[in-house]
């Protein structure tokens, strides 16, 4: 598949600040398929009111529940904010937790092809925050309701069925696999041989997220691992070391078969990785005083997918998320970013002077395209 070569400047030039802002732009109304394991976070919030006499533990005066989606749907929600239209697949429990996560979705994000299924409970996530009256409220503990996963194989296939033509007049897909079974290996090449058929001028990106399993995905056009998730699938502790993260970040590309590589670090922002092109280091955006990742790695995949359905180079996506991605973790939450959001951050890191500018970015050509793997 094609995806657009950079066309940005140097660092600190207008014409890259408009190059960006006018992607953000294209965001509007492009629609993103995003199949994947639905999960409802629960937030509940206190007041610390005294410790317990029963046992060392404080004791929380309860103020209120929220109840937000997680995993895929904390993606589609992200697509939403960013003025995209979201295509969501997935799967929950005929419960109280499922009608309420249905209940959650914005106006942008496509419901009907969320199957509610009897059998199944709707995995919960419950975060239980406790802070005083003038202090930041902080996780003290969390408990998670399982859904009986890994589901059945048979349940895997025919959601597979059910989803493969789904990304029919959508713009990009994304794949967010958490653990459950429901997506595969198998339904993502379903997905790119559907998206490959279609005759159109713009190639579709596929991009995937996988929780514990990326090694078994191939040839897909991105996928977006945090640094930990690759240590753990090659056996490897990366640190500071950006020869080992060199190393790591190019048997990723030469395994998974895919067009980019981009590795999200935390406090040290993220690694883009390209077959023929050198690494592209981007330091985090805005404070490393990170406040919460909650969901972080949703927000990094949907606004990546944005970017290249509005006809982004994987540089630029990458650009983008991080802005994205500096900005969420600095909320309580699962959270979201906008799109006002997202052109304030580029816009205040052009306009900083060069010695503070963010990022300096890799000399390229103005080519149009770049041939895919």
């Amino acid at each position: 598949m094609l995806i657009a070569r950079s066309v940005h400047p140097l660092p600190g030039e207008s014409e890259r600040k408009e190059r960006l802002l006018a992607l953000i732009d294209g965001f509007a109304n492009r629609r993103v398929l995003i199949v994947g394991d639905l999960i409802a976070d629960e937030f509940i919030y206190g007041e610390v009111s005294r410790v317990s006499r029963e046992a060392p533990v404080l004791i929380l005066k309860y103020d209120t529940t929220e109840m937000v989606a997680g995993g895929a749907g904390n993606a589609a929600n992200n697509v939403a904010a960013l003025g995209g239209r979201a295509r969501l697949a997935g799967l929950v429990g005929a419960d109280p937790e499922g009608r309420r996560l249905l209940a959650s979705f914005p106006r942008g994000v496509e419901r009907t092809h969320i199957v509610r299924a009897k059998a199944y409970r709707t995995p919960v996530k419950t975060r239980i925050l406790a802070g005083g009256i003038h202090a930041a409220r902080q996780q003290v503990v969390r408990i998670d309701r399982e859904s009986g996963w890994p589901l059945a194989a048979d349940v895997s296939r025919a959601f597979a069925r059910k989803v493969s033509n789904l990304a029919d007049s959508c713009d990009a897909a994304v794949l967010s696999d958490y653990g459950s079974g429901l997506v595969t290996p198998l339904l993502a090449d379903a997905i790119r041989k559907a998206v490959a058929r279609r005759a159109r001028r713009r190639a579709i990106p596929v991009l995937v997220d996988s929780r514990h399993r990326l090694s078994e995905y191939r040839g897909l056009t991105m996928c977006t691992p945090n640094e930990s998730e690759v240590e753990q699938l090659l056996g490897i502790s990366i640190d500071d070391d950006l020869d080992v993260l060199e190393r790591a970040g190019r048997l990723m590309l030469r395994r998974s078969r895919m067009q980019a590589v981009l590795v999200t670090r935390g406090s040290r922002g993220m690694a883009l990785f390209q077959a023929g092109q050198p690494t592209i280091h981007i330091p985090i955006f805005g404070s490393d005083e990170v406040t919460d990742v909650t969901g972080a790695g949703d927000t990094v995949i949907a606004s990546c997918a944005l970017a290249l359905a509005a006809g982004a180079s994987f540089y630029e996506a990458a650009r983008l998320a991080n802005y994205a991605g500096g900005l969420v973790v600095m909320k309580r939450g699962t959270a979201t970013v906008s799109t006002r959001e997202l052109a304030d951050a580029v816009t205040s890191d052009h306009d900083t002077a060069p010695e503070h500018w963010s990022q300096e970015g890799p000399a390229q050509g103005r080519r149009n395209v770049e041939r895919g793997t």
